[in-house]
């Protein structure tokens, strides 16, 4: 019988992680399951400080100025059992002129009646660079409620990329919030992929601030709701500085009984400052349908790969 440690770690290889990661001595890691922290690892200009908690893990990275990570910090939270809380705070601070990727891996293989819930801030000092990665794997039940709540700063020509997917298993209820405050001639990226089933609802809000200077942002979605699942979906640019442009993208596909919004909301404050929205919503297109039907796919399978090609 399987402990819980190996049981995260084979939920981890069913969501395209690699497990041998947590052995090697040039990566840095952190393994949280349910409240407890089970293994972790720093390296040389990371600092990681982490205190378990009543109701789940207080997390601290510092990384030091002029530091550049060659290999991503990996994460991985989780709970295994049916039934459970995790609550995840983070503070991190990236200082001047610095860069990191981190690839996080959030599992519930087994989730019935699991809560997840995280609270971040994130400080992106002048010139740093941070990529996140996040990957979710909720198990077939639908029993889980998702809500992570960011607050990211950019400062001037710095650059934060966000990318969260989930698109296997269930999805459950899922509430993002995230807001991020660009300085001047900062970037900001937010991609979101997400695949619904069943009575699966999907809640997404995104807000960026486009504060400084040239300042670039870009929202963009991809959903895929079927069955009796619902999307809301709201992007929020705001281009408040000359020369500052953003964008908000979102694409949702419906299948079944399935409902889809979406609610892009542009802001101009500055007459120098350019921000444009698109939104689309639909069935899967015909013509992409015809096609691969005709090279032999069922109508079925033929969805799932327009589906599953959106998604990326």
């Amino acid at each position: 019988m399987m402990n819980e440690f190996d049981e995260l770690l084979t939920a981890l290889g069913s969501a395209g992680g690699d497990r041998a990661i947590l052995d090697d001595p040039e990566t840095a890691h952190l393994v949280v399951i349910g409240k407890r922290i089970v293994s972790s690892r720093s390296l040389p200009g990371l600092d990681v400080e982490a205190a378990e908690t009543e109701g789940g893990v207080r997390l601290k990275i510092l990384l030091r100025e002029g530091v550049h990570l060659t290999t991503p910090v990996h994460t991985c939270f989780g709970v295994v059992h049916s039934r459970g809380d995790q609550h995840i705070e983070i503070e991190v601070t990236l200082e001047p002129d610095s860069s990191a990727r981190f690839i996080a891996h959030c599992l519930f293989p087994n989730a019935e009646h699991v809560r997840h819930s995280m609270d971040a801030t994130v400080e992106i000092g002048a010139g740093a660079t941070l990529g996140y990665q996040e990957r979710h794997y909720h198990g077939p039940h639908g029993g889980i409620e998702v809500m992570p709540k960011a607050t990211v700063r950019i400062g001037s020509g710095g650059r934060y990329t966000s990318d969260f997917t989930l698109t296997d298993g269930r999805v459950g209820s899922l509430d993002i919030d995230y807001e991020v405050d660009a300085a001047a001639d900062a970037v900001v990226e937010l991609t979101a992929r997400v695949f619904g089933h069943g009575n699966d609802e999907i809640r997404i809000r995104e807000r960026v601030v486009l504060g400084g200077q040239n300042a670039r942002g870009i929202i963009k979605t991809r959903i895929a709701v079927e069955d009796d699942s619902l999307a809301e979906i709201t992007g929020i640019t705001e281009g408040n500085a000359a020369g500052a442009r953003g964008h908000v993208d979102c694409m949702e596909i419906i299948r079944g009984q399935a409902v889809a919004k979406a609610i892009p909301i542009v802001s101009v404050t500055h007459p120098q400052a350019k921000v444009t929205h698109e939104a689309a919503i639909g069935s899967v297109d015909k013509h992409q349908l015809e096609t691969l039907m005709a090279h032999g796919l069922s109508p079925e399978e033929a969805v799932d790969v327009i589906v599953k090609g959106m998604l990326g």
